[in-house]
């Protein structure tokens, strides 16, 4: 039997304090169970609500895309230094250390290859594999203006419920055609469609023009897409306009691994993001840790 507690001493109470129901710090978020806000802290930094996310998932439909060819070495090296990692689940348990405290943002969307029409998408993972895995948020493609746009959406759904069932957060990524236009009006309508469904964050591409309404008109955060390889000055520019445009951080491949420097361009990202560096600084800072590297 527990002992009583025999301590003599007037107890303390704090009448006179009322208790605090503080909010939580992504937007959007507040109403959602502690489960999924926990799953959100983990991939979102609580005291710069941001992220710099290592997507990797890339083999799920274009096979051994260039810099993921070896995942144990090329990929795994980079861990320490990204806020969270999006993969594949074969990914995940054949080549991510399981002493990795690094939440994962696990894709959950597959089906066609770059040989078919990639719309044509289904969920591909079972929410009980995602449980087992102890994944932080599922990922699933969304191609709004697509040729089967309807399933894709329905996807999503899907995944949101059972994604609420469990407390494991949604990330909504916006797909886009090659025969759709990149501009701030179709990513509102494509970034707030999933929101509006459910989709507890949105991934989508930045645009030059009108990026802030795109961040402005979605009631949840939206993170920014890295797309193609680009020089490394001209992709730290386009994280920061991201960030100063109202997006909760980057999900940066191609501009990561396939960089001369990978670990030096996820610091310099990181410095983007976390600590509101100007492009020039962290290009810099990128230049000295890729000659430190080199020395």
């Amino acid at each position: 039997m527990p002992e009583a507690d025999t301590r003599t001493g007037e107890k303390k109470f704090y009448e006179d304090i009322p208790m605090k129901t503080p909010g939580f710090f992504l937007k959007g978020s507040n109403a959602l169970d502690w489960g999924m806000k926990n799953r959100l802290a983990r991939i979102f930094n609580p005291e710069t609500g941001k992220t710099v996310m290592l997507a990797i998932d890339h083999g799920y439909f274009q096979g051994p895309t260039t810099g993921l060819e070896r995942v144990d070495l090329n990929i795994v090296p980079l861990i320490p230094y990204a806020d969270a990692l999006m993969l594949t689940r074969g990914i995940l348990r054949t080549t991510i250390p399981p002493a990795s405290t690094k939440p994962i943002v696990m894709r959950a969307s597959g089906g066609p290859s770059i040989l078919k029409e990639l719309s044509n998408e289904e969920i591909a993972v079972d929410i009980e594999d995602a449980i087992r895995m102890n994944v932080a948020a599922l990922a699933i493609q969304v191609f709004i203006g697509g040729e089967f746009e309807t399933r894709s959406v329905h996807n999503m759904t899907r995944l949101v419920d059972m994604g609420l069932r469990y407390g494991i957060p949604v990330l909504a990524v916006t797909a886009v055609g090659k025969e759709m236009t990149r501009d701030a009006k179709y990513f509102r309508l494509a970034c707030r469609i999933c929101a509006e469904l459910g989709a507890q964050f949105v991934k989508t591409y930045y645009v030059p023009e009108g990026f802030e309404t795109v961040t402005a008109s979605c009631p949840v955060p939206i993170v920014m897409a890295g797309g193609k390889k680009i020089p490394v000055k001209d992709a730290l520019t386009m994280a920061y306009n991201a960030v100063q445009q109202g997006a909760a951080g980057v999900d940066m491949g191609r501009n990561i691994f396939q960089s001369e420097a990978p670990i030096a361009m996820l610091k310099a990202v990181k410095g983007i993001v976390h600590k509101n560096m100007k492009p020039e600084e962290a290009y810099e800072l990128y230049q000295s840790w890729k000659n430190e590297k080199q020395g």
